[in-house]
């Protein structure tokens, strides 16, 4: 059972930095864990990746140092144990509307007495068996990390009540999802995105656990750190790969080439 650098680096009160990999090319999470970051987020939320392809990502990275944050799909509770035996380090779990939502999550990560996982103690994460079940099942309540995304008016309504649940270590705010509901789609700069963080962030301190969110520069992951972030998330393999053909399309462009995007407009 390997210990969580987030849960680590963020006891100490040091942030901890992931970012996304949405392809699944073991290459790539292998690079990114030998590269050190301190997580590797992967979405079965929104993408078709099968359990079984989640699996390989997670053996790629486990070369490194990376821990794996891997978010399912809102209520898929069931499915948080096989997530966990592949080798996630952190559930990150989406839409998380009220205390109970929270209450459930916990339940489903967690074994007894915390929650009522069950055990199989065959996966990647015991490893194999290789480690007696009394100690694993105490290290992985101690060092599985469960991450509760506010996305919603509503969640943000009860957020206090949220981060008072024993067993959730971070406050995550979901400012796109968040953004759409208010209507002001993809605004994360807009003052109620920043009223919302501020109000995730006394919740979180508070309850005397950590809050973060996604940020698109070093000055922003700053200002959210001197206000008691440490769980920072930045890019997504898919946001740079777009930007480095653009820049080619960029830099090509004033010499003949041209590019057919006439199929956008379809």
């Amino acid at each position: 059972m390997r210990s969580s650098r987030i849960k680590q680096k963020i006891t100490r009160g040091q942030p901890a930095l992931i970012t996304t990999l949405h392809f699944m090319d073991g290459s790539l999470y292998e690079m990114t864990s030998l590269m050190g970051f301190d997580g590797i987020w992967i979405d079965l939320e929104h993408h078709s990746h099968s359990l079984e392809t989640a699996a390989q990502m997670m053996r790629a990275a486990r070369v490194g140092t990376s821990d794996i944050v891997a978010r399912p799909a809102k209520g898929e509770f069931m499915r948080l144990a096989r997530v966990l035996e592949i080798g996630a380090s952190a559930i990150m779990y989406p839409q998380c509307d009220n205390a109970d939502e929270a209450s459930q999550l916990v339940r489903a990560a967690k074994f007894p007495p915390e929650g009522r996982r069950g055990c199989d103690w065959g996966g990647a994460d015991t490893p194999y068996m290789m480690m007696p079940m009394e100690e694993y099942l105490r290290k992985a309540n101690e060092e599985t990390l469960l991450i509760a995304q506010i996305e919603s008016p509503e969640a943000l309504e009860n957020v206090e009540a949220i981060a008072q649940v024993p067993g959730i270590d971070i406050l995550f705010l979901g400012p796109g999802d968040y953004s759409i509901r208010l209507g002001i789609p993809g605004q994360s700069q807009h003052p109620e995105i920043r009223a919302a963080e501020d109000r995730i962030a006394r919740a979180a301190s508070h309850a005397g656990i950590h809050w973060g969110l996604p940020v698109g520069s070093p000055e922003q992951a700053q200002d959210a750190i001197d206000r008691g972030a440490r769980f920072i998330c930045h890019q997504a393999d898919l946001n740079l790969m777009k930007h480095a053909l653009e820049s080619i399309q960029n830099r090509f462009s004033p010499l003949g080439f041209t590019f057919d995007q006439s199929h956008l407009d379809a």
